[in-house]
């Protein structure tokens, strides 16, 4: 074990300084790539706020809308987490905001490390969307955290998710891309309240900032 790392560190110092920057190119390109992913997905949803045929905002507030308020996108909220199946689960009834109620099961279960401490969430399939067309593959991911009620809203926020291909372990979240329940700025949405399981014991500094309707 020795000779290996003496032969490791040989090998770095000889090479190190080319290798070094090989590698730095690499990290900052993928990190590029998700950047310009992340506010690709900004301008995107901005564009939806806009538009009176797509956006959740009265026309009062949509008149004078300039763009929503996002935290500055980071990569460290980019996270790939573990991924177990929980085929078993029971469906259930998801309350919302208001009397409407969706039937729920949990897909599966989401490990991952951020922040310097481990989470798990729950990740839902709706089954009153399973047979839409569009929603095939599509998952849910509602989610608490530190911020709510100050810099995000109190509620919580989601993440749109889709089953990983071949039925895989692994799950790309990215929490850039939370966005709030339309229910912040329209009381005429129903929007699903976010299972108290789903409390992450961390501020989430990634995604939507509360709306401030002024």
């Amino acid at each position: 074990m020795k000779y290996t790392i003496l032969l490791s560190i040989i090998f770095l110092v000889s090479c190190g300084q080319s290798k070094k920057y090989h590698d730095n190119d690499k990290v900052e390109s993928v990190s590029s790539d998700l950047v310009a992913d992340i506010l690709k997905y900004q301008k995107k949803q901005n564009e939806s706020f806009k538009d009176p045929d797509t956006s959740p905002l009265p026309d009062k507030y949509r008149k004078d809308f300039e763009g929503l308020d996002f935290f500055e996108p980071d990569t460290s909220y980019v996270v790939k987490a573990r991924f177990t199946r929980t085929p078993d689960a029971v469906p259930f009834m998801m309350p919302s905001t208001t009397d409407r109620q969706t039937q729920e099961v949990v897909y599966g279960i989401a490990h991952f490390a951020l922040n310097g401490k481990e989470h798990k969430l729950e990740v839902y399939q709706s089954l009153d969307l399973m047979d839409d067309e569009g929603f095939e593959d599509y998952l849910f991911l509602p989610f608490l955290d530190d911020t709510n009620g100050g810099e995000t809203y109190g509620g919580g926020r989601y993440i749109d998710l889709s089953i990983p291909e071949n039925d895989g372990n692994t799950l790309v979240i990215d929490f850039n891309k939370s966005y709030n329940p339309y229910c912040v700025y329209n009381k005429k949405y129903s929007c699903p309240l976010v299972p108290r399981q789903n409390y992450l014991n961390t501020m989430i500094n990634a995604g939507m900032k509360n709306f401030k309707k002024e």
